[in-house]
């Protein structure tokens, strides 16, 4: 390996032990990333199986005709 690329593998590695063991010895933090986490899973799984539901699929059985209706919808509104 180059040294250039020695250095960029030693970053990184640092990188990452610095997050293991911070995550490590955290006691509240746990808490809050769990809650982070619940919420992020909340915003994009719920939320977009509730708001934004295949529509296409409900209206429409082939790609020919999702095709034509969208045409329609852009065309002849």
């Amino acid at each position: 390996m180059s040294e250039n690329q020695q250095a960029r593998q030693g970053f990184w590695t640092r990188v990452f032990h610095l997050y293991y063991d911070g995550f490590r010895s955290m006691t509240v933090g746990k808490t809050l990333w769990l809650i982070i986490g619940i919420k992020l899973f909340i915003f994009f799984v719920v939320i977009r199986l509730i708001f934004f539901p295949n529509f296409l699929n409900s209206k429409c059985d082939t790609e020919e005709e999702k095709t034509e209706y969208v045409r329609h919808q852009l065309v002849d509104r």
